[in-house]
């Protein structure tokens, strides 16, 4: 009924005015007694409102006690039907899909380094018998790289997943399918929430200018900015992503192992699979070398796309999110400032929540092009021209 619905909301509001009252002082000196106060009310509310969706509702629904037709009829309005809510959006995902974006993201910057162009390139040159390799481990590894091709996931493949789930690159994708643009940038504002909610926590911060925003150390602005990126993910994650991301996955790792091989290193007078990567890259493809910020971004966006896919960013106690996000406070730094240093994100002081405006966070390559007069800038390269 509409007087008990408006009673119940009234109590609610009176018993949090009573515990405010009477506990003033102690609130004061233990703020978290607070949150623990409001989450039990809450709770309290959320286990009324859950019986009453629960309840079945009269075959007309209440309409005869509204209108006023019938044996049913409310003399007045506060005796007619009134729900509750309705049922909330599901923010619940499949953590293995997340997970498998993860893993892209992962591949997708070893992609970027050139992991797999220099695999390439060195076949190449021990096919052209340019580079002095015969029958090593590396050089039989070279042989069986792409012998397999045929039954796995090819190069084509992998660009159009970049651009179908994380936005990334200029490949055609599959009919009926859509390019994740806007992956990049909720990617970039949800990490920037985090690094800012542990920067507002450390001392050295509390003391600082705008410090009266309503957004300082706020768990909703982090929350929010988490599902935002984690229903983008969940309607990007379909189809065959789950199985390519293992393939691709193996090869990457057959790829290192070559590049790892005592024939190949002493080739180029390299330590491990790294320098070998950059010795090619430098001398061969005449390549600028971005492999320690985008290792270091492979290695932080998956771990930050991995919490995403646990239910952590569900938690609404403040203690409890503070003590689960803590795990990716030191990844999303490190993501940040890797990005930042190839131009890719930039970090935001002031300005705490996502521009409706995209024009003025990040635009398509393009534009950027066009606007810096044909001129290379490093942030065109989060679009993967290919």
């Amino acid at each position: 009924m509409l007087g008990q619905y408006q009673e119940l909301l009234d109590r609610i509001a009176a018993l949090r005015q009573t515990l405010a009252d009477q506990l003033a002082s102690d609130l004061i000196q233990n703020p978290q007694l607070a949150d623990a106060l409001n989450e039990e009310i809450d709770q309290l509310l959320a286990s009324v409102v859950e019986a009453e969706q629960k309840a079945s509702p009269p075959p007309d629904k209440g309409l005869a006690q509204l209108i006023g037709i019938g044996p049913e009829a409310a003399d007045d309005l506060d005796k007619t039907r009134i729900p509750h809510s309705i049922a909330q959006y599901d923010d619940t995902v499949t953590s293995e899909r997340i997970i498998a974006v993860a893993d892209l993201y992962y591949i997708y910057q070893h992609e970027i380094i050139g992991a797999f162009q220099v695999v390439q390139k060195l076949q190449e040159l021990f096919r052209a018998g340019t580079v002095r390799l015969s029958g090593g481990t590396g050089a039989f590894g070279l042989y069986q790289f792409d012998r397999r091709e045929v039954l796995r996931y090819g190069k084509r493949d992998r660009l159009a997943a970049y651009r179908r789930v994380l936005g990334y690159g200029s490949a055609p994708i599959p009919p009926g399918a859509r390019a994740n643009t806007d992956f990049h940038n909720m990617f970039g504002h949800f990490i920037n929430q985090v690094a800012l909610y542990w920067r507002d926590k450390r001392v050295s911060d509390v003391i600082r200018e705008r410090s009266y925003d309503p957004s300082f150390g706020s768990v909703a602005v982090v929350r929010r900015a988490g599902l935002d990126l984690r229903n983008n993910l969940k309607h990007a994650s379909y189809g065959h992503l789950n199985v390519l991301r293992v393939e691709v996955m193996q090869l990457l790792d057959e790829a290192f192992r070559i590049l790892g091989s005592d024939d190949i290193k002493r080739l180029f007078g390299s330590d491990n699979a790294w320098d070998v990567i950059e010795e090619v890259l430098t001398r061969y493809c005449n390549k600028r070398l971005v492999t320690s910020p985008r290792q270091r971004m492979a290695i932080a966006g998956r771990e930050v796309i991995r919490w995403l896919a646990q239910p952590h960013i569900l938690q609404s106690s403040r203690a409890q999110f503070e003590a689960l996000l803590v795990d990716i406070a030191e990844y999303a730094e490190e993501w940040l400032t890797s990005a930042q240093s190839l131009g890719l994100a930039q970090r935001r002081k002031t300005e705490r929540v996502l521009p409706w405006d995209k024009r003025s966070t990040f635009r398509p390559a393009s534009k950027r092009v066009a606007a810096s007069n044909g001129k290379y800038k490093p942030e065109q390269e989060y679009e993967f021209e290919v």
